[in-house]
């Protein structure tokens, strides 16, 4: 074992390999998809086939005709159990199966259960539903308008998250919430500036593409308590939901998982859980439902957004006012849709020092798959509107579009927007980064013929979520070996090994000597979630917390052993004993003003991040080649710096296809493109020839170790550094995402006068 000596600090600040490489190469690692359990059934879920309307008729009879089916669950049989059987982490808006009537193409009505998953499948083709329809609205703005056909009658607030319990939402209306933010006076501001911007940018929905899908296997007890193995990324949040519904204490509901293989912010909060619980708690068998790739098309999306920005600017190229209009289309139902609305919206000044902002967000329900958290938490889509914007004015008034981002950066020290001072965010050094980078001072070929080459670059913020909680136990046994133990879940960005890390610099052994113990509510503490890139702040400070707790007790018990092994034989006298540290992170926080929505401690960290593309532009075709992609990160600290490149590498990938064609195609609420097979994610030949990840280092005061959070960072700035880039090459300015071969080369045609005919 190592020795106590705590100065020697070896383990932070490596490029240390996954401890679960070696078992991901060789198939023995865990996931709850490859999970079966003696008994079990198969649940296959029928889903509504109309956008809007009310349920007439279920009939059963020949799903129940086919052999080997056990059982076909409705809402009805739902109730016997639940008699509330609503659920969601903003509102409790979402039923377990569709009761009265459904809000979207795709919405679970029923739940056959079988034997094996064949007669599962064809069973629920054979559920046969009557509906009377009713009309159905699909546009955010439409959607909010007042005389929009309304899908939710009552608006219960769900009151799970301190910062949500002031949720109404506006009765007879589709806004789930609106959030506004005021500072300054923005109209004198508008009045006075030399140059009013006014443009109006639009995202549409995509979807999160995790390759292990979403599944959840529910376990009945005999002693009248329930496991619910599941892929999730929120455990702790699944056993108190799952609980509240059943009117249990949460100490009879068991939630554990292991792997995922990706979850992006699908899989949070309840997706399975609720409707695999109630099955098998009905069928008195263990139930597994996993979904099929399509079918998740149809649970869960990223949000559309309609973005409408005006920003007022000195002579000088100081930006001085600034308003933003945000409608986030939320689907069916809100999910932690307002969440994102609110904790997003507020961040539309973007990075910069704007004095006079005005800022309003409304999430909006809509006749479409419900919309929640996918990897940036709603942030890319306020960046695509105010990066591009930039580049506009910048050209416009003459000014270099990296010189007029320094002009404008928002610096150490100085209010943010929301009335936070800002502290460890270095938009400088992002900048810096990025120009070296890009070589921005240096000749750049601009192509010939029918190929134009442009580059272009973009930066984004976003407030880490608050208030929020982690817990962690770090555990010394009698030979001196550790455990970890805490909730947060690896789906992919390496929190096992960061989590060992901490550990393992706090009590000077190497990280391959700690163990980190998966989620499992009856064994580890709880966490929140992980999701918002909180994970290593968060859990990071409450690991290194328990860690100290826990080395402190042993130097107390054997101030002169050199070992934890030698400690625990001199406390007990033979390889027996155990000792546990705790630790617990909550950052303070101050709710925002009801009224201006402004607070002075709005977020324990800030997340920047900045991005630099090349591109190729064949003018007579519209398609995009990006050729180089630098995304830059300012991570307070890298605890694994070879970690952290891939997480930035990652993103930009995820980021490009969100870009140039990865968008859900829609009518009449019917998704055209719900397979892999036709909605594209980038593959190898799509990653740019340079791809790069970078990042800063500026010790973040609060931070384990000095770091923040990095998962999403990389998400906010790629789609305008490649707009800009093509806007750079061509002169044309497009305003709605992806960019498309066919709406740039419309684009293009139109600005030389030769417009394409319309389909």
């Amino acid at each position: 074992m190592g020795s106590l000596d705590f100065a020697r600090g070896r383990e932070v600040g490596r490029s240390l390999g996954r401890l679960e490489a070696a078992a991901k190469v060789d198939g023995t690692v865990e996931y709850i998809h490859n999970l079966r359990l003696p008994g079990m059934l198969h649940g296959r879920i029928h889903r509504s086939s109309i956008p809007h309307g009310r349920i007439v008729r279920i009939d059963t009879s020949a799903a129940l005709a086919v052999a080997g089916v056990h059982a076909v669950v409705t809402a009805d049989d739902v109730a016997r159990l639940v008699p509330d059987p609503y659920y969601g982490p903003a509102f409790h808006d979402q039923p377990i199966l569709a009761t009265g009537k459904v809000r979207h193409v795709g919405e679970p009505v029923a739940v056959v259960l079988a034997d094996n998953p064949h007669a599962a499948e064809e069973a629920a083709d054979l559920v046969a539903v009557e509906y009377e329809p009713l009309e159905a609205v699909f546009d955010e703005v439409a959607a909010a308008a007042p005389d929009a056909p309304v899908l939710h009658d009552e608006l219960r607030p769900a009151g799970m998250f301190t910062d949500l319990k002031h949720l109404a939402g506006r009765r007879d209306t589709n806004v789930a919430l609106d959030a506004r933010l005021r500072s300054g006076d923005v109209e004198q501001a508008f009045a006075e500036a030399e140059h009013v911007f006014e443009h109006t940018f639009r995202t549409g929905k995509v979807m999160h593409a995790a390759f292990e899908p979403m599944v959840t296997v529910a376990e009945p007890h005999a002693a009248g308590g329930l496991t619910i193995h599941t892929a999730s990324q929120s455990p702790s949040f699944v056993r108190s939901e799952i609980s509240r519904l059943l009117g249990w204490p949460e100490n009879r509901v068991r939630v554990r998982t292991a792997f995922l293989g990706g979850g992006f912010g699908a899989k949070l909060y309840i997706k399975l859980e609720a409707m695999a619980a109630v099955c098998a708690l009905l069928a008195r068998r263990p139930v597994r439902i996993a979904l099929s790739m399509d079918e998740q098309f149809y649970t869960i999306t990223k949000h559309g957004a309609t973005v409408r920005i005006k920003t007022g600017v000195a002579r000088d190229g100081r930006m001085t006012a600034r308003q933003v209009e945000t409608f986030w289309n939320g689907g069916a139902y809100a999910d932690i849709g307002p969440r994102v609305t609110q904790k997003s919206g507020f961040s539309a000044a973007g990075p910069y020092d704007i004095e006079h902002v005005a800022l309003d967000n409304y999430a909006v329900y809509t006749n479409e798959p419900p919309a929640g958290a996918l990897r940036g938490f709603g942030i890319s889509q306020l960046v695509w509107a105010y990066e591009r914007q930039a580049d506009v004015i910048a050209r416009t008034l003459g000014i270099d579009p990296l010189e007029f981002r320094r002009r404008n950066a928002l610096r150490n020290g100085r209010p943010h927007a929301t009335g936070t001072v800002v502290v460890g965010m270095e938009v400088d050094a992002v900048l810096d980064r990025l120009a070296e980078a890009m070589a921005w001072d240096k000749p750049f070929d601009r192509g010939t013929g029918t190929i134009r080459r442009g580059r272009g670059i973009g930066i984004g913020v976003k407030a880490c979520v608050s208030p929020t909680t982690s817990t962690a136990a770090v555990h010394i046994y009698g030979d001196g070996s550790c455990a970890v133990h805490c909730s947060t879940v690896d789906m992919g960005q390496g929190s096992d090994t960061t989590m060992a890390q901490i550990a393992a610099e706090v009590l000077g052994i190497p990280t391959t000597d700690v163990r980190v113990v998966h989620p499992d509510t009856d064994v580890t503490p709880y966490d929140m979630a992980t999701l918002g890139s909180r994970s290593t702040f968060h859990m990071g400070n409450a690991v290194r917390r328990a860690a100290e707790d826990a080395r402190a007790q042993i130097e107390r018990m054997a101030p002169g052993a050199t070992s934890f092994r030698d400690a625990m034989l001199a406390r007990f006298a033979m390889q027996a004993g155990t000792v546990v540290g705790f630790g617990s992170y909550a950052p303070s926080y101050q709710k925002p003003d009801p009224e201006t929505g402004l607070s002075a401690n709005i977020t324990p960290f800030w997340m920047l991040g900045g991005a630099g593309a090349e591109v190729e532009v064949d003018t007579e075709t519209g398609r995009i080649t990006v050729t180089k992609l630098v995304n830059v990160a300012d991570v307070g600290r890298a605890i694994n710096p070879a970690s952290v490149e891939r997480q930035l590498t990652g993103a930009a990938i995820m980021q490009l296809g969100f870009t140039l064609f990865e968008e859900m195609v829609f009518s009449d609420g019917q998704v055209l493109n719900a397979s892999l097979a036709d909605y594209k994610i980038p593959g190898f030949l799509d990653v740019p020839r340079e791809l790069t990840g970078t990042f800063v280092e500026a010790p973040h005061p609060e931070g384990p170790f000095g770091a923040k959070g990095v998962g999403e960072t990389g998400i906010f700035s790629p789609s305008p550094a490649i707009a800009n880039a093509l806007y750079d090459a061509t002169g044309v300015m497009l305003y709605d995402m992806p960019l498309t071969p066919e709406r740039v080369l419309r684009a293009i045609r139109e600005a030389g006068g030769r417009p394409l005919e319309q389909a």
